[in-house]
């Protein structure tokens, strides 16, 4: 097997009642559109989730993969302590994407850990998988972090994950969890540029067409000045898919607490040479 499917969505600590207290009621449709992004995975039935957040260790020239046998973690920052999910990680997995990338020159690997507790941006798609695969684990994981290295590399990474669940035969499921824009509104906590409203209108439509290749070719200047924390994940999600017809379903867009937050379902559809994106 290899990647059986994948979702974009974002990590708002608000959207989980606990932290919310009533609070989550004003992102009711990205919390209706994460429900059904989490279902959707469940159904496939993936034996490992790949998370992919910006909220672990991130390096400015390494990806960090978590190591170890197991993880946990709460939302104890977020006034929830007991909020709190464990895993599993599929440490197979992880040595076989860490060897790939030793192999193609990739800086990826488990060194350098600093913080081993579950972050909120693998916490928050872990609540809502929790709901829709129920307890135990009918799988297990792999949190993966981003770099600072250029947009070419993470999709270079997502390539070598589909390579190792190939070589493994794992059915896996990619997450990629991360937030658009941070200044889509005036009003919001970080304000408004004009770069955060059309970076999210592009950034939707682009992976609403699955069009991985605008994916890359996007200026990370431009990027940053949106200030999203997605893109990388994004990448890396794109080149698990590369050489492949994929299938995508945008669910939902709000930004209505001046953060972007995006959701969206990736299915594969078949080879194709001409989305090989990366040489």
């Amino acid at each position: 097997m290899a990647i059986i499917g994948a979702a974009m969505v974002p990590h708002p600590p608000l959207i989980v009642p606990a932290v919310g207290r009533g609070g989550e009621k004003q992102i009711a449709r990205t919390a209706r559109a994460y429900e059904k992004a989490a279902r959707a995975v469940a159904g496939w039935r993936p034996e490992t989730v790949v998370i992919t957040t910006p909220h672990s260790v991130m390096y400015q020239d390494y990806f960090h993969i978590s190591p170890g046998g197991r993880a946990r973690g709460d939302f104890a920052r977020f006034g929830a302590p007991g909020a709190r999910y464990e895993v599993a990680y599929d440490s197979e997995l992880v040595s076989e994407v860490a060897g790939l990338a030793r192999e193609s020159g990739l800086a990826a690997g488990t060194a350098g850990e600093r913080q081993p507790a579950l972050d909120h941006g693998f916490l928050v798609p872990l609540h809502f998988l929790a709901q829709a695969m129920g307890s135990p684990w009918p799988c297990r994981f792999v949190r993966m972090g981003l770099s600072g290295l250029p947009f070419e590399a993470h999709y270079r990474l997502g390539r070598l994950i589909k390579e190792a669940a190939r070589k493994l035969s794992r059915r896996v499921c990619l997450v990629a969890s991360g937030d658009l824009s941070h200044y889509v509104r005036a009003d919001g906590p970080y304000g408004l540029r004009a770069e955060g409203p059309a970076y999210d209108e592009q950034i939707m439509d682009i992976m609403g067409r699955a069009a991985f290749d605008e994916l890359l070719a996007m200026p990370e200047t431009f990027c940053e000045r949106a200030g999203e924390c997605g893109q990388r994940s994004f990448l890396i999600m794109a080149g698990a898919f590369d050489g492949q017809q994929v299938e995508a379903e945008m669910l939902s867009y709000e930004g209505v607490t001046g953060v972007g937050y995006g959701l969206g379902l990736f299915l594969p559809e078949g080879s194709d040479d001409k989305r090989r994106f990366v040489d």
